[in-house]
């Protein structure tokens, strides 16, 4: 099971896409899941919710909102396992990690922090949220990152951006804190996308991840705190 993480509009679907597309060209079976699950999961939809400005104050309490988008991934924990036993590849947009960058970045804290701690007792401990055998962080400057969800609202106006997509600054924290979940290997080993140069690109850094790395072991066989730049990968 991989995790892609990133901040809002990093392409993390579009690397699922990319990868779930080169896993199964190579006889793989892939099983795709993406969270906050806002439609089918009641805890995700309060929690979108409150993004957008409802139910009082809860968005300003942040272990609240992590626990709502914990309890959604709890709510799936069973499929996450069904889906590793049955499948030979399942990847997974947005997950555990999410909740600790979002949450240690509006509590001011950094990696070390009692918050990374707390959601990882939470969601792994506790609900017992499988963790991942892997994770890929789709890097992307925050100024593009920003652009590609003003864009996407532009074309689709009920993707009005939330409150986290439309805080440049809680944005920014968000990438540092994903920077240092990689050098931590948290949670399973990382490997690093450099996303800014398009979807060509990504496609061909996805091609090289399962072809190189996932294909290889179907484990999370990827080096902890690698990095492959998608302007660089050639196939």
């Amino acid at each position: 099971m991989v995790a892609v993480e990133g901040l809002d509009g990093a392409g993390k679907a579009t690397l699922v896409a990319a990868l779930a597309d080169a896993a199964r060209r190579r006889g793989a079976t892939v099983a795709t899941h993406a969270f906050p699950r806002y439609d089918a999961d009641v805890h995700a939809g309060l929690a979108g919710e409150a993004l957008h400005g409802r139910h009082g104050d809860l968005r300003d309490s942040v272990h609240a909102m992590a626990v709502l988008f914990a309890l959604d991934r709890a709510g799936a924990a069973e499929d996450l396992r069904t889906a590793r036993a049955t499948h030979d590849l399942v990847l997974v947009d947005r997950y555990v990690a999410s909740n600790a960058a979002y949450g240690a970045a509006r509590c001011g804290e950094d990696v070390d922090g009692a918050f990374v701690a707390w959601v990882r007792a939470l969601e792994v401990e506790r609900f017992g949220v499988p963790a991942p055998d892997a994770q890929v962080l789709v890097r992307v400057p925050g100024e593009l990152a920003a652009r590609r969800v003003r864009d996407r609202a532009a074309a689709d106006p009920t993707r009005t951006p939330d409150g986290y997509e439309s805080d440049a600054a809680l944005q920014a924290r968000c990438a540092d804190l994903y920077d240092q979940l990689v050098d931590r290997t948290w949670l399973a080993p990382w490997a690093v996308v450099d996303a800014g140069e398009g979807h060509e690109a990504l496609t061909r850094t996805a091609e090289s991840l399962v072809a190189e790395r996932l294909i290889s072991g179907l484990s999370g066989d990827i080096a902890p705190g690698s990095s492959v730049r998608s302007d660089t990968i050639e196939t």
